[in-house]
């Protein structure tokens, strides 16, 4: 997976289409009041950071799973947003362009 358009090492034989995958997550009320007594003495709302950190990689394995159905052997253009659906509640989404790959010749 890249961010980037192309693979140093590697030539795109074959694109295959877009492919994607989401998470939608809720937070949670105990977790909620952690949080707001965080907001008043300062620093990171290690709650939520977690929880983001595991909705990216969900996300980003759904997407992978549905690049590995299509046959490809790698991601190009990988891009990562969130949304929010309803009060309290957020969408993580990983997008990205199957390919094929070859070894560039020297």
């Amino acid at each position: 997976m890249t961010t980037q358009d192309q693979f140093g090492e590697y030539e795109i034989i074959e694109t295959l289409g877009v492919v994607k995958g989401n998470t939608i997550r809720a937070r949670h009320v105990g977790k909620d009041i952690l949080a707001g007594l965080r907001t008043l003495i300062g620093g990171e709302i290690s709650e939520y950071t977690k929880m983001l950190a595991e909705s990216r990689e969900q996300a980003i394995d759904r997407m992978i799973s549905q690049a590995k159905n299509k046959g490809a052997d790698g991601i190009v253009c990988l891009r990562l947003m969130t949304s929010s659906v309803m009060q309290g509640s957020a969408e993580l989404l990983a997008y990205g362009t199957a390919v094929k790959l070859k070894k560039k010749e020297n």
